[in-house]
């Protein structure tokens, strides 16, 4: 329990808040509790006066009887002296220490005609006393005191207390309650992601979490979700690519050991040995593709993948790579038209883009009508430079485009064998390009025509610390 996140968030809300809270009840108490300590002295100086008042008009005996009779129905106490500080008359219950401060009290000039508490040490002595001169016509004629008794003050203060604790009770439960709640507000979300993750390692990849929210906690939702999708995504096709290749391992090996059984036969005679001998040659040839492409691929993923760019001259490495497969073009009566300013260099690994350009002839040619032309157009604008491969022919289905660069995806699967592709090249072309800093583009009408749009970043010649 006490590892848990949300009680350790609880704990240090309910800390800080605690200490905010006590300080502002300390504060509060205080100036309350002198407030109402005050507010007794103030009206029992008020009182005073007020008997001093009626004094001051009729300053005889009967008045004097009348106050003391006043005062016997209440819970206070007077004592009223004459000018030189001698008791005159008292109400009944006076104790000696009312008598002292009577008695210490006589010197006119220390209390001001308005009066004043000459005791106020409530918490320490038995009563507070506030002291009012009488002055007639000018002349000074004596005191009025009042005495309360210091319990009906504590009393109060008690009673203030009391509900300040009982008051302190109810916030602290509120404030438990509501750091309860909103701990649990903000940590249960963050459970479970603990559990979600959990179960991604775990290899389950169906999480299902909250996110309407629209905090940190919502966008951190957001992330495992996509997180987990993008794991399920990668598992199948993970699982898809692992049997395609076993699929296409298999074939290949298929065909050597069928062949080789075949020429290991008594009855097989030298012709037929000569052609299965060429089979079999052709299919470790395209093993051997295959396996080049798949390690090409892994470096790739692995970020091993190295390109060394230098300004090559363009219209001479497309030139190249046509002369290389002009054996193949012949075969279909295809040609290549090459429209490229013939001093265009760009900042490239030429051996590299002659894989590039060996791919994109290779599928050009293989889908294109026969007796047809293939055209490679390069321009430039100020940012790119753009190579184009068009070729007529069946073109690509609208349904194939966007998966036409997944590996191992073939648009005619059927006829994959007789297309002797792999379903690697364009994936390889496209890592290719990417790692130059470029883009490539596929547009393909069915049975028309099929445009693959290579976009290189312009590079000036001179330029340094080339990055990609």
């Amino acid at each position: 329990m006490f590892n848990k996140l949300s009680f350790k968030i609880g704990l240090l809300f309910f800390i800080f808040i605690l200490i905010i809270e006590s300080f502002l009840f300390f504060v509060l108490y205080i100036n309350l509790a002198n407030n109402r300590v005050e507010e007794v002295m103030d009206s029992l100086l008020a009182r005073g006066n007020t008997h001093r008042d009626v004094l001051e008009d009729q300053f005889n005996q009967s008045t004097l009887e009348h106050v003391v009779i006043m005062e016997s129905e209440s819970d206070f106490f007077v004592i009223i002296t004459d000018e030189w500080g001698e008791i005159v008359t008292s109400s009944e219950g006076t104790v000696d220490s009312m008598m002292e401060i009577a008695n210490h009290s006589n010197d006119d000039a220390r209390v001001p005609l308005e009066g004043k508490v000459v005791e106020d040490r409530w918490n320490e002595v038995e009563y507070i006393a506030t002291d009012s001169p009488i002055t007639v016509d000018g002349k000074h004629q004596g005191h009025v005191f009042m005495f309360a008794d210091t319990n009906s003050v504590k009393q109060t203060v008690n009673q203030l207390s009391n509900q300040f604790w009982v008051i302190s009770l109810i916030t602290i439960a509120l404030t438990i309650g509501t750091i309860f709640l909103l701990s649990r507000f903000i940590a249960y979300p963050i459970i479970r992601m603990k559990l979600a993750t959990e179960k991604l390692s775990e290899g389950n990849h169906n999480v299902e979490l909250n996110t309407n929210r629209k905090d940190e906690l919502g966008e951190l939702a957001s992330s495992i979700t996509k997180l987990a999708e993008d794991l399920q995504q990668s598992k199948i096709e993970r699982n898809e690519f692992l049997a395609s290749i076993a699929h296409e391992l298999r074939t290949p090996l298929t065909y050597i050991k069928g062949y080789a059984d075949i020429i290991n036969r008594s009855d097989t005679t030298k012709e037929e040995k000569t052609e299965y001998m060429m089979i079999i040659k052709e299919e470790t040839e395209a093993l051997t593709l295959l396996i080049k492409h798949l390690f090409e691929l892994a470096k790739m993923d692995e970020r091993n993948f190295v390109i060394n760019p230098e300004w090559f001259n363009l219209h001479d490495l497309l030139k190249t790579v046509v002369e290389r497969i002009q054996p193949i073009l012949f075969d279909k009566k295809i040609t290549i038209q090459i429209d490229c300013p013939s001093d265009l260099e760009v900042f490239i690994d030429s051996e590299r883009f002659q894989q590039v350009f060996l791919n994109l002839f290779d599928n050009a040619q293989k889908h294109a009508d026969e007796a047809s032309t293939v055209n490679v157009y390069v321009s430039e604008t100020n940012h790119f430079t753009e190579i184009k491969v068009v070729n007529k022919g069946e073109g690509i289905p609208k349904k194939d485009l966007p998966y036409i660069f997944d590996r191992l995806y073939r648009v005619e699967k059927s006829r994959s064998r007789l297309s002797g592709g792999s379903g690697l090249g364009l994936s390889i072309t496209k890592e290719i390009v990417e790692a130059h800093g470029g883009n490539i583009t596929i547009e393909s009408e069915e049975n028309k025509e099929t445009s693959v749009v290579i976009k290189l970043p312009r590079r000036i010649k001179d330029e340094k610390n080339i990055n990609y």
